[in-house]
């Protein structure tokens, strides 16, 4: 007989996987066909209920889950969206815009960057200025760049855009679902998300939500078969199933998940949870001695990025080490020009896990002998 170890949930302080609610596990408790006609008709209230969470419900707009991570949808705007003889500018201060950018060149695409440094908002006048030249078709840039937790001015770029004629395209993995937004109104042609973050659900795949009559000009450019987005939407119309196999348990953990957003008061409801969540955080991470690596007017309450402390016990490998042994994980640093570690307020978290956090993070100081 094989013996279970017993264990616990950690909890997650993170940008994905999250901790998530206890509905939304149960939720994966039952056994689907991806052709039952219940499972038919989740996937249906899924994709309505995507486009209320994004104000375009009956604007125009559909919504569209992918199987994979959150990258495979990015991979499939890029690949299907970007026109055989297109050329997109990728805005990058982060390494999510730099993946952008793989991809393009993975897949042959003409583009460009436009950089800034990671601890500040790209530049305005520079964006306009690229885009006037008449050679770009397609712009893209992340909402909330997890590298740090910056949130990038969305709605004023997706203005340049507009004006120079430019499809837009905007990674808002780590924003959609707890930073209200509305899509037409910031010009979005195409968005993309994952399951995992703000409507914490669980991974297994990511979505769409395209402008379609921006979508349906898209015939024959897809540069893969999997992840056509145009194909991917017309099975779901045919006959409301999938090309390929759905993750089924996923998408009925979402399906709770986006009830569960619903019930909190939206976007809205849950920025708000999460904003306390962030405020909480980064004045107990102060009065401890760390510092954050954004000044706060750049800073999102997604994820928060903090500086290694100056001290010769520091190492952030007994640091995470001590917390993860008390059930509290944190993510390490991805900034290319300083050495971080970062901490999400996302997930099924509230104000008191952050206080538990904070309590934990106090021992582990007084632990490594820590003079912050």
């Amino acid at each position: 007989m094989v013996s279970v170890p017993s264990w616990k949930d950690k909890a997650l302080y993170t940008p994905g996987p999250l901790t998530t609610s206890r509905t939304v596990k149960q939720a994966m408790l039952r056994d689907f066909g991806s052709r039952d006609f219940a499972f038919i008709e989740v996937v249906k209230d899924i994709r309505r209920r995507l486009l209320d969470a994004g104000e375009v419900a009956g604007a125009g707009y559909d919504a569209i889950p992918m199987q994979g991570s959150g990258t495979f949808s990015i991979e499939a705007v890029l690949g299907s969206t970007v026109r055989p003889d297109g050329k997109a500018l990728i805005v990058v201060n982060g390494a999510y815009g730099k993946r952008m950018a793989r991809i393009c060149r993975v897949l042959r695409i003409d583009h460009e960057t436009i950089e800034c440094p990671e601890n500040s908002v790209p530049n305005l006048d520079a964006i306009r200025a690229k885009l006037d030249t008449g050679a770009f078709t397609d712009l893209a840039v992340v909402h909330c760049e997890t590298t740090t937790g910056i949130i990038n001015p969305i709605r004023e770029i997706g203005a340049i855009a507009r004006v120079a004629g430019a499809q837009y395209f905007v990674d808002a993995m780590s924003s959609f679902g707890a930073v209200p937004f509305n899509l037409a109104d910031c010009g979005i042609d195409y968005l993309v998300s994952s399951a995992n973050k703000c409507i914490e659900g669980v991974p297994g795949f990511g979505f769409v939500i395209a402008r379609r009559a921006a979508l349906d000009t898209t015939e024959g450019w897809a540069r893969s078969l999997s992840l056509d987005l145009l194909d991917q939407v017309r099975g779901l119309e045919k006959d409301g199933q999938f090309r390929f196999t759905p993750p089924t348990h996923a998408l009925l953990a979402f399906h709770q998940a986006l009830v569960e957003l619903e019930a909190e008061g939206g976007p809205a409801g849950r920025g708000a949870r999460y904003r306390k969540n962030h405020e909480t955080l980064v004045a107990g991470m102060r009065a401890l001695g760390f510092r954050e690596y954004l000044p706060p007017e750049l800073q999102g309450y997604i994820i928060t990025s903090f500086l290694y402390p100056d001290d010769p016990n520091w190492s952030f490998e007994t640091f995470y080490r001590l917390l993860n042994e008390r059930d509290f994980v944190i993510y390490p640093g991805k900034v290319s020009n300083a050495d971080c570690f970062r901490i999400g307020t996302i997930g099924r978290l509230f104000e008191q896990d952050m206080r538990a956090l904070l309590a934990a993070l106090r021992e582990v100081v007084v632990e490594m002998g820590l003079r912050l």
